[in-house]
């Protein structure tokens, strides 16, 4: 759905974005992930045609966005991580005007507008003022705005900023709910916990290059980072960290208070070795927990802190 084949934007002697190669499916949730001054407002500005690429091509549903601007304008949903609002309008007025200039048929504005303030649970804001709302009303107004015209992409530029932890937890639910509407949704944030729970994929990038592209789970082996499991027992943790400690396939045991973390090779699935083992020597497993790599460690070991 969305695709970039080469894309650079060069600023003078400034290259913001160098030769990137994006592809994001039909109905995937995207994480774009970098420091600030990466790049990924200027490849987010040019895909929603409000810029053009020195070099490459951007592609959203199969449209060359250089040459068919104007169509894919129609495909595309875009809010920036600063949303410019009419502070004297109302909610239903702001969202009526932006039907108009989406050549929205009178006749139909009303349903739209009703359908948009139901989905982002703003029905109870609609004769409010603009400026009267709290910020994470206001990040659910520009989401509202640009469902508008039910485009099939959305392209987020830090959609949760500024959200308290409420207003963060209710904009990604509504975010699930879009994506199960079938929307690809192309989403940036320095909050890398939220994205580790609604991505699909992630693509971090660094220096206006992409360093990494896929799911959270295949970062590890890029990493070298091998699998790992927490298991507790009831007691003599002494005895269990020697008997798995000698089984061939553990890379490594570390004790904690509370657990014992275990890493093994990729593509061994011990989970059953270690009960076995545990329960044949008469120890009480209390649980054996898969421990997963989290997005922050993850970004912290592929980028080098590096900006413009």
């Amino acid at each position: 759905m969305i695709e970039t084949k080469h894309l650079t934007k060069v600023f003078g002697n400034l290259t913001a974005v160098d030769d990137l190669n994006l592809f994001i499916k039909q109905g995937d949730i995207f994480g774009f992930i970098g420091p600030n001054g990466a790049g990924k407002t200027t490849t987010m500005r040019i895909l929603v045609t409000l810029m053009e690429p020195t070099r490459g091509h951007a592609i959203i549903d199969g449209l060359d966005v250089s040459r068919n601007g104007q169509k894919v304008r129609r495909v595309i949903g875009y809010m920036p991580d600063f949303m410019g609002v009419y502070d004297d309008l109302k909610v239903f007025e702001y969202l009526e005007f932006f039907a108009a200039a989406f050549s929205i048929e009178r006749s139909k504005r009303k349903s739209i507008v009703e359908g948009v303030l139901e989905l982002t649970d703003l029905q109870s804001k609609k004769a409010a003022t603009v400026d009267s709302l709290s910020r994470g009303m206001q990040q659910r107004l520009g989401l509202a705005r640009v469902l508008i015209h039910d485009p099939k992409v959305l392209i987020l530029d830090e959609p949760a900023s500024g959200l308290d932890p409420r207003a963060r937890i209710e904009i990604r639910e509504l975010l699930r709910e879009l994506k199960r509407m079938g929307k690809t949704i192309m989403i940036s944030s320095h909050i890398l916990s939220e994205l580790e729970e609604i991505c699909d994929h992630v693509g971090i990038i660094e220096h206006g290059q992409l360093v990494y592209s896929g799911t959270i789970e295949e970062i590890r082996p890029r990493l070298g980072i091998h699998t790992k499991v927490r298991v507790q027992v009831a007691d003599n943790q002494e005895k269990a960290i020697e008997l798995l400690s000698a089984l061939p396939q553990i890379h490594q045991v570390q004790t904690n208070k509370n657990y014992i973390s275990i890493s093994f090779k990729e593509g061994e699935n011990i989970d059953g070795l270690i009960a076995r083992t545990l329960v044949n020597a008469n120890l009480d497993v209390i649980a054996i927990q898969p421990e997963q790599i989290k997005l922050d460690d993850a970004f912290l070991q592929l980028t080098k802190g590096i900006v413009h």
